[in-house]
């Protein structure tokens, strides 16, 4: 062992038998872990880094952007310009996630269910 090793190892020692840790936030309650075994393990240690940062990683912030997106089109009118910057950005969101092997299906519920209903209103 380290010598800083032995140093932390001594000082929780000596903690723990002058019950310093005795009355924390939790005793006795069971951890509630977070389910990260979709991660690869060599990225574990730093998805859970930028989670605690607020941060997300790359893919699931292009996932929110696309839903972000997807919602915004729905109240946008489809002759605006607006319209067509917004779909053009969210194409180009679906090849991305895609390219990183992640499904898009969670957009085309919504868009097949617009889609219907706009056909229905013509």
């Amino acid at each position: 062992m380290w010598l800083l090793d032995q140093w932390a190892e001594r000082h929780i020692l000596d903690a723990q038998r002058k019950g310093e840790f005795d009355n924390l936030q939790g005793s006795g309650e069971p951890l509630i872990l977070d389910d990260d075994s979709h991660v690869p393990a060599d990225l574990r240690a730093g998805y859970r880094m930028l989670k605690n940062a607020g941060c997300l990683p790359p893919e699931l912030e292009q996932r929110k952007e696309a839903v972000e997106l997807a919602r915004l089109l729905s109240t946008v009118r489809q002759e605006s310009a607006d319209y067509t910057e917004y779909r053009r950005r969210l194409a180009l969101l679906e090849l991305k996630l895609r390219q990183a092997g992640i499904s898009t299906d969670f957009l085309q519920g919504d868009y097949s269910g617009r889609l219907i209903q706009k056909l229905n209103e013509e």
